[in-house]
Parts: structure tokens; C-alpha cells; sequence
């Protein structure tokens, strides 16, 4: 059994506490434990740290409100500061999938960021994007969900291929190269 734990990230819902929710479930006939992380978006009094996060999850999910810009632009620092994480301290041996995706399409009456807005994002950010409404189109949700973790299955096999780079790794390199290490006498 895989396990998949994603990040769940957006201006939304400040002030309630965050959440782990779990789920077993069967993606493309294999058994995946999936474990994704929401933490309400919490207020982070000007600073976007995401340390756990970064560590934590395998893939993220940023989301903004399309009628609210304010959150457009604190979704621009969260895939900034995930692509950021990938140059720095945090580099990891393969990116992990990141999502944009545009929430309260039943708003577009309302709308303050475009959808050509959210795709140039996202293409800025290589990272996937759609839009779509929680409130009256579950079945976009769930398809949206379905390809992330996709992506992040398939990256699992990508990392499962890359050879490990450790001291290891080295010493065996070495090893062939030079011949067998001598005893000392």
C-alpha cells in the first residue's frame, strides 16, 4: 500500500484550526493511504514559513478565491516560496506536483481575477491549474483531487527509479573504479 500525503493550502477559512483528514482508497487498482493536510489557512502574522508543510507532504494544492484578488496574491506567494523551497534547504530529489486551482467559479458574476490570470500563474510555477466550484460541482473536486494524486503516484516511480546519491552510492563508485578497498596492516 502507497502512502500519499498532500497539502491543501489558500486564504480560505482563516482562524480555524488546521486538520489532518485520512482516507484508504483504490487509485488505478492499488491500495493508497491517503492523508491530506489542510491547515485552514491560518493566519501567519506576514510570514510564509510552510516548514512542516515543505517536509511533510508529497504534493500541494493551492487554492484561491477568483472573486476575492487578495487571495489570488497570497496564493502567488505560497507557489513562491514552494518553488523557492526546491532551490533552497528543502531540495528534494524530484519536485513535488503542486495544483492551482481557482475556486467559486459559481461566483463569475463576482469575479476579480481572470482565468487567463490563474493559467499564466501556473505556467510561471510549472504546475497544473483549473477552476471550479466546491459548493455545487463535487464531481470537478473529486477529478481534481484524482489527478493529483496521480501525479504524485507517478512521481513516486520517478524517485523510485533515480539511484540514491548517499555515501554509499560513492563508495561503491569508487569502489569500481579503484578496485577493492585495502585492510590496513
Amino acid at each position: 500500500m502507497s502512502e500519499v500525503k498532500l497539502a491543501v493550502l489558500g486564504s480560505e477559512g482563516a482562524g480555524k484550526s488546521e486538520c489532518i483528514y485520512t482516507k484508504h482508497l483504490c487509485l488505478d487498482g492499488r491500495q493508497t493511504h491517503l492523508e491530506i493536510y489542510d491547515p485552514c489557512s491560518q493566519p501567519r502574522k506576514g510570514k510564509l514559513s510552510l516548514t512542516n508543510e515543505l517536509h511533510w507532504a508529497d504534493g500541494f494544492v493551492i487554492v484561491y478565491d477568483i472573486s476575492d484578488r487578495t487571495s489570488f496574491a497570497f496564493a502567488k506567494a505560497l507557489l513562491y516560496r514552494i518553488r523557492e523551497s526546491h532551490l533552497g534547504a528543502f531540495k528534494k530529489v524530484v519536485e513535488s506536483p503542486v495544483f492551482l486551482v481557482g475556486n467559486k467559479q459559481d461566483l463569475c458574476h463576482m469575479r476579480e481575477v481572470g482565468w487567463n490570470e490563474g493559467q499564466k500563474l501556473a505556467m510561471e510555477n510549472k504546475c497544473q491549474f483549473c477552476e471550479l466550484s466546491a459548493a455545487e460541482h463535487y464531481q470537478e473536486v473529486m477529478t481534481m483531487f484524482t489527478k493529483a494524486l496521480r501525479n504524485i503516484t507517478t512521481n513516486f516511480k520517478v524517485k523510485e527509479k533515480r539511484r540514491s546519491s548517499g555515501s554509499k552510492s560513492m563508495a561503491k563508485l569508487i569502489n569500481s573504479v579503484f578496485g577493492k578497498r585495502r585492510k590496513s596492516v
